[in-house]
């Protein structure tokens, strides 16, 4: 057994990101923690689809010389990440832009006052 998780332990380590990024997501009410939890949860998923590139026995498109050729390396998880990536800064940008404005509206980041203080707003208002 420890020897079949020592072969993948890059798995091991996806699940393990994985689990942490979920925890951090589920577990805080912190939405900055929400965000970086969100952000670990990403990276779990990056690090496994750039590992699955590599295709034992597979098809080099372009041989040179004094390379291997038992060993290709897809280019397309790569190049899927690479805009995946992009995509993630992004979205972190406007997430945390819009916990700044959320900060300025609310005077606090912590999901449970913010919800208390959307129904107390709600009590007031009708």
């Amino acid at each position: 057994m420890l020897e079949h998780l020592a072969r993948h332990y890059n798995y091991v380590v996806y699940i393990a990101l994985m689990m942490i990024g979920l925890f951090g997501v589920l577990s805080r009410g912190n939405l900055v923690k929400k965000i970086i939890g969100l952000n670990i949860l990403q990276t779990a998923v990056f690090l496994f689809y750039i590992s699955i590139g590599k295709v034992r026995g597979g098809t080099v498109p372009v041989v040179r010389e004094g390379h291997p050729e038992d060993l290709y390396e897809n280019p397309v998880p790569h190049v899927l990440m690479l805009t995946a990536i992009v995509v993630g800064v992004s979205v972190t940008a406007v997430a945390l832009a819009l916990i700044v404005r959320i900060k300025a509206a609310y005077g606090t980041i912590e999901e449970d006052e913010i919800l208390a203080a959307d129904e107390k707003q709600l009590r007031e208002d009708g």
